[in-house]
């Protein structure tokens, strides 16, 4: 998930490490020093910050430059600098030749996460042909490396989302009208297979969880009622994915995208920005250019299954990633939403407004 600006990736000052990262930063320094990572806490007094890290960050950059240089685009590379935002990724800025290119490096979480990495290549050459995603000049499979086009413009924030919904209704649905992707994405079935990935393997996941199973099956049986089918989707348009270069909005990171419901894609963007029910209803009137209470009702409903569905997404994040971020945090937030929408007032009217039309 998400891709935003250049500078150091994200994080708090140690409350949101997890074991993953500890892990990784365990093997990491054992392969930089020799040591494990509680030999080198026992070491503190020994060794600065500076001292610990800088063989860590020096065998991360030949590792990476090993892998960089398998792609001949980047071979005579002069800058690289990593990007913020990636959740699922390391993204690297890279001029080379007097050109910018973005490498999208992928983790070890990527199976368990149900991404497939030729899917995302394949994808994402045909949101490319459809001028709404970034050009792909490399893709080295099993490497996990992806090499796209660099966009010049403003990476979006939640404000921007907000200030500018007709024009991402617009870049939507240019998205969607696209050739269909070579992949399907269904939040009902992902949502079943992470449960069974969180539970098989005893990862940490909210009690109350499933005590809204219900609640999800009478969504989808709702939503079955006036089903149209599905477009091309990206599924993970954060804030982060919408880059404005002053003529149009590009959409970027196709790493989960497969045809899909139109309002999922539309639900999720307005939950991902955290925008007011005010705002739903705008990006869906732009969209469809008409006042269509059905379909607010099911981008509504799409985005609270989106919320319960990435709850778990982030429970494996938060037991696997290597990538130093507080995902149990970012879980929690989505599913304490979801809770209170699944007892609302709002879930009840909506189960019926998504089936009259």
């Amino acid at each position: 998930m998400g891709l935003a600006t250049a500078g150091d990736l994200g994080g708090d000052d140690g409350a949101g490490r997890h074991a993953g990262f500890e892990l990784h930063l365990s093997k990491m320094l054992g392969a930089a020093h020799g040591l494990r990572l509680d030999q080198h806490l026992a070491r503190g007094a020994d060794l600065s910050a500076e001292e610990l890290v800088e063989p860590l960050f020096a065998l991360l950059a030949q590792q990476r430059g090993a892998l960089l240089d398998q792609v001949d685009l980047v071979k005579n590379r002069t800058s690289v600098i990593e990007l913020s935002g990636g959740l699922t990724n390391r993204n690297l800025a890279i001029e080379s030749d007097g050109k910018k290119y973005v490498a999208r490096i992928s983790s070890n979480s990527s199976a368990l996460l149900d991404i497939n990495r030729e899917d995302e290549y394949k994808n994402s050459i045909i949101a490319a042909e459809a001028g709404i995603g970034a050009q792909v000049y490399d893709f080295l499979p099993g490497k996990g490396l992806l090499l796209i086009g660099f966009i010049n413009g403003k990476t979006f924030g939640a404000e921007d989302i907000a200030n500018n919904l007709p024009r991402v209704a617009k870049s939507v649905r240019t998205l969607h009208s696209a050739k269909p992707f070579v992949s399907e994405f269904n939040m009902f079935t992902l949502q079943k297979r992470y449960l069974d990935i969180v539970q098989s393997n005893k990862f940490i996941y909210p009690d109350k969880y499933l005590d809204y199973e219900g609640h999800v099956a009478d969504l989808k049986k709702a939503l079955a009622v006036l089903d149209e089918g599905t477009v091309p989707c990206n599924n993970d348009l954060l804030p982060g994915n919408f880059i404005d270069d002053g003529e149009k909005i590009w959409l970027i990171d196709y790493e989960y995208s497969g045809n899909n419901d139109a309002c999922f894609e539309l639900g999720n963007i307005w939950a991902e920005a955290f925008l007011e029910y005010d705002a739903l209803v705008e990006l869906i009137d732009s969209y469809y250019g008409a006042h269509r209470p059905e379909k607010i009702a099911r981008a509504w409903l799409q985005a609270l299954m989106a919320k319960y569905g990435w709850t778990l997404w982030a429970a494996i994040q938060a037991s696997v990633s290597e990538i130093d971020f507080d995902f149990r945090a970012w879980g929690g937030e989505k599913f304490d939403l979801a809770q209170s929408q699944f007892t609302s007032d709002l879930f009840k009217q909506s189960l019926v407004a998504v089936a009259t039309k």
